[in-house]
């Protein structure tokens, strides 16, 4: 599955658009490599995505085009998280 369309699924990121954007400026991290929206992503990739302040580090565990509200929790494991509330 495209990179984009995972963050959008997965509701990491809201809007496919909006995870396309992050991509493209390089705020998407893949396995220690900056990625493109259309990196495929698989079981077991670590995903970093840099906000303005703040920071999340996730662990892939499921891979689906389609997921219900109640089951995304299984799709990722936050693995770090950084807020900066101010």
């Amino acid at each position: 599955m495209r990179l984009d369309k995972y963050l959008k699924v997965s509701r990491i990121i809201k809007r496919r658009a909006i995870a396309k954007e992050a991509c493209e400026s390089g705020r998407v991290i893949v396995d220690g490599k900056v990625a493109k929206p259309s990196t495929e992503i698989k079981e077991g990739d670590i995903i970093e995505i840099k906000y303005a302040k703040n920071s999340l580090k996730a662990k892939i565990l499921d891979v689906k085009n389609y997921v219900k509200k109640e089951d995304v929790q299984n799709m990722y494991e936050i693995i770090m998280e950084t807020k900066d509330v101010k």
